[in-house]
This record gives C-alpha cells, structure tokens and sequence, in this order.
C-alpha cells in the first residue's frame, strides 16, 4: 500500500481521524481536507499525530464547493501523486422537525453531506478508471436506513450517499473501481458527547451491544473496503451498528 494514496474528507473529525491513522498505519499516504487550517487547528492535529507516529498531509477544500474541489484535487495529484482511495467523512448535522426546518439547515446538510461526495469524487474517479483501479468509500449513517426524527435532512443526505455508492459501483466496476457505503450507529464522538446523558442512556437502550460504536470500529471497516484484495465486494452498504439495525 505504501504507494497508494487515499484522500479523506472531514479526517480531522472523531471518525475521520481514527480512519486516517489505520489507514497510515495500513501504509498508504494519507491525505485530508479540511475548510480553515487556522480555525480547526489542523497543524496542532497533524502534530499530536506525528508525535504518535502517524504522518497524515492536509490541503484546505470547502467540499460543498465544485471548483474548490477541482483545484484541491490539482493540488494533491501534484503534491502527493494520484488518489487511488477515497473516503467521503465530511459530514454536518442541523437537526429541527421538518415542519420547522428552515430553508438553510436544509441546504447546509445535503450540500455538506451529499453533494460534496460528487464534487470531490467527481474529480477523481476518471483518473481511476484510466488507471484500472480505485476504491471509494463513503461514510453514511443508520439514520439514512431507518430516519430519524428532527433530521429529513441529515437522513435524506445519508440515504441519497448508498445510492450514489450503489449506481457508481455499477459504472466502475469493469475498471477495477468499487464503491461501497460504511452506515455506522452511535459513535463515541464529541458529537455524541454533547447529547444529554438521559437522551445518551435512552440511546444506548436501544442498542443491543449494550454500548455505543467507537471510532475505531468504523475505522477498521474502511481499511478492509479499501484493501486490494477487496474488489468483489461492490456496491454495499457495511453497518457498524452493534445490532441496532439489520436487515436482509
């Protein structure tokens, strides 16, 4: 894997970047976005993860824009050579009830959730079919498979990702190209840790593991999609879900 090259959206999130540092740790030289360097205080992250002995590059990109994304994958192509694994993180909540969603937490989540899986995937998957090979991956939820009240948006964005994997996957897949969709469940992250503990307990309740997902878990899952040897598996949508939902 060491001359492999796999870009990850939103890596310097709680799952993006425990799926940066396997994917180092697998050997490939990892890439991520992020929108403001300065804001996020992505070298101070780069840097905790260096002094782990994980080497993980960055180029700055707002994901939701098409352009940016051209030029982002301009940059990484030169800087890092060309991407041959792609994981689409980059994801945003703004949760309200439908009757009360206004206009621009509508548009805020499928632009960050959705159309930004075809912005940045638009850029990259012509080279992997001439190239013979690729492996996209896109980081969805439960919710897109079983809703979830006070967020049509977040579900819709979620959901309306596996279609994409599912109709890429039939495109590409002659070329060496699979796509596949990862759908975890409740995951330790700052996220979930913001959520009032009695709403938390009332979550977990519902979980037959007894327990919420960790980063890792789903980490762990996009190594193996994005393994060589994967290139059977096409078009699915993998739950790392501790049971909560399942389905034939």
């Amino acid at each position: 894997m060491a001359n492999r090259v796999a870009l990850v959206t939103g890596g310097n999130g709680g799952i993006g970047t425990e799926i940066c540092k396997q994917l180092a740790t697998a050997g490939y030289r990892v890439v991520t976005t992020c929108v403001d360097a300065e804001r996020e205080k992505i070298a101070d992250w780069q840097k905790e993860l260096a002094a782990a002995g994980t080497q993980v590059d960055w180029v700055e990109c707002n994901v939701t824009d098409f352009e940016a994304c051209k030029a982002m994958a301009a940059e990484v192509t030169e800087k890092f050579g060309p991407v041959d694994v792609l994981i689409n993180a980059a994801g945003i909540t703004r949760d309200a009830f439908a009757h009360k969603m206004p206009l621009e937490n509508w548009d805020s989540v499928i632009q960050t959730n959705l159309y930004s899986v075809f912005n940045v995937t638009r850029q990259f998957v012509e080279g992997m079919r001439e190239r013979g090979f690729g492996r996209i991956i896109n980081i969805a939820s439960v919710n897109g498979q079983t809703g979830q009240f006070g967020q049509a948006n977040y579900s819709a964005a979620k959901a309306g990702m596996h279609g994409f994997s599912m109709a890429l996957a039939k495109e590409g897949a002659r070329k060496g190209i699979t796509a596949n969709t990862i759908s975890p469940g409740y995951v330790e992250t700052a996220m979930t840790a913001a959520i009032p503990e009695e709403v938390r307990n009332g979550i977990v309740a519902q979980v037959p593991a007894g327990r919420m997902g960790r980063p890792d878990e789903i980490a762990r899952a996009v190594v193996f999609l994005a393994a060589d040897e994967a290139e059977y598996i096409n078009g699915a949508n993998i739950p790392v879900n501790g049971g909560l939902f399942t389905s034939f």
